[in-house]
C-alpha cells in the first residue's frame, strides 16, 4: 500500500512537471547573456554544499562553483533557495536556469530535465549510531529496522528496490533526518554520508558509526530544463576547465576538509 500511494505520488508530480513545461520557456545561452544574470538553485539544508552563514546568506560548495560559473559567463550570480522535492519542477518551470544540490543522474529524471557532466561523486553508505551498527548494509533490510529519509532523494526508491522489509520514515530535510535518528525514532539512514556529518555535530551526545560496506557510487551533475541544449553545452566545457584546473578540487576540500572520496576525471569525452 505505501509502495502504491508512493507510485501514485510520483505520476502525480510527474503529470504536472509535464504540463508546467509545457507552457514555459527555459532560458537559453544567449538570453542568459542578454539578461546578464543566471539562476542557480541551491538547497541550504545539504551541507557543506550548502550552508548559511553569518549573514543568513547561502554560501558553501555549490555557491562558490556557481560563483565560479557566473564569472566565467561575465554574469551576476542569483541564488535561488530550493529542497529535494522541488529541484526538478524549479527547472522544468522556468524559476531556474540550473539547478544543483547534490542533483544524482539517473535514467527517471533524464526524461524529465537534462543533466551536464559531473560536477562531484556521491558515496552511499549507511549512517547510524553504535548500538544500532551492523555489519552490512543489507544487514537493515529487517522489519525491524526504521531507516529515516528525506522524501524526494535518490535512496527511497532504492530503498523500496533493494531493503523491502525496512520501514522508511521520510521526512523534508537531512537536519530532520539527523535529529530523528539521535531522538531514536528511527536506527539508521542510507545516504552520501559525506554530506551528513555537518549534520551529526549538533547531536554531540550519539556516538555516530559508518556502516563499511559502501553501497555505490553515484554522479550528481547541473540539472538543466529538457532540451536547453545551449546552456547544457556551453556547462559541460565550463565544468571540464574547472576539473581540469583542479578548481572544483580545492572547492571540495576547502569545504569537506579533505578530497572526495571518487574523485570525478576531467575527460575531453562528454
Amino acid at each position: 500500500m505505501r509502495r502504491c500511494r508512493t507510485i501514485m505520488f510520483l505520476v502525480s508530480a510527474l503529470i504536472l512537471v509535464l504540463l508546467v513545461a509545457g507552457i514555459t520557456q527555459a532560458k537559453s545561452l544567449d538570453e542568459i547573456l542578454k539578461a546578464k544574470e543566471i539562476r542557480v538553485g541551491i538547497n541550504p539544508t545539504l551541507q557543506p554544499l550548502g550552508v548559511f552563514n553569518d549573514k543568513n546568506e547561502i554560501d558553501g560548495f555549490d555557491r562558490e562553483v556557481a560563483q565560479a560559473i557566473a564569472d566565467a559567463l561575465g554574469v551576476e550570480l542569483k541564488i535561488v533557495k530550493v529542497g529535494s522535492p522541488d529541484r526538478i519542477p524549479f527547472v522544468s518551470s522556468d524559476k531556474i536556469d540550473f539547478v544543483m544540490g547534490a542533483m544524482t543522474r539517473n535514467p527517471t529524471r533524464a526524461q524529465i530535465i537534462d543533466f551536464t557532466v559531473p560536477v562531484h561523486t556521491e558515496v552511499f553508505g549507511v549512517l547510524t549510531t553504535a548500538e544500532n551498527k551492523r555489519a552490512h548494509w543489507k544487514d537493515y533490510d529487517d522489519p525491524n529496522i526504521t531507516l529515516v529519509q528525506v522524501r524526494g532523494t535518490t535512496p527511497v526508491p532504492f530503498i523500496e528496490k533493494n531493503l523491502p522489509k525496512a520501514k522508511v520514515l521520510l521526512l523534508d530535510n537531512y537536519p530532520d533526518v539527523i535529529r530523528a535518528i539521535a531522538q531514536g525514532r528511527g536506527q539508521a539512514m542510507l545516504d552520501v554520508v559525506d554530506f551528513m556529518w555537518d549534520h551529526t555535530k549538533t547531536h554531540k551526545n550519539v556516538k555516530w558509526e559508518v556502516v563499511d560496506t559502501p553501497v555505490n557510487v553515484y554522479f550528481c551533475c547541473l540539472g538543466v530544463a529538457k532540451g536547453n541544449y545551449t546552456l547544457r553545452d556551453w556547462l559541460n566545457v565550463e565544468l571540464f576547465e574547472l576539473h581540469r584546473s583542479g578548481t572544483i578540487d580545492t572547492i571540495w576540500e576547502k569545504w569537506f576538509g579533505g578530497p572526495m572520496v571518487f574523485k570525478v576525471p576531467a575527460t575531453a569525452w562528454f
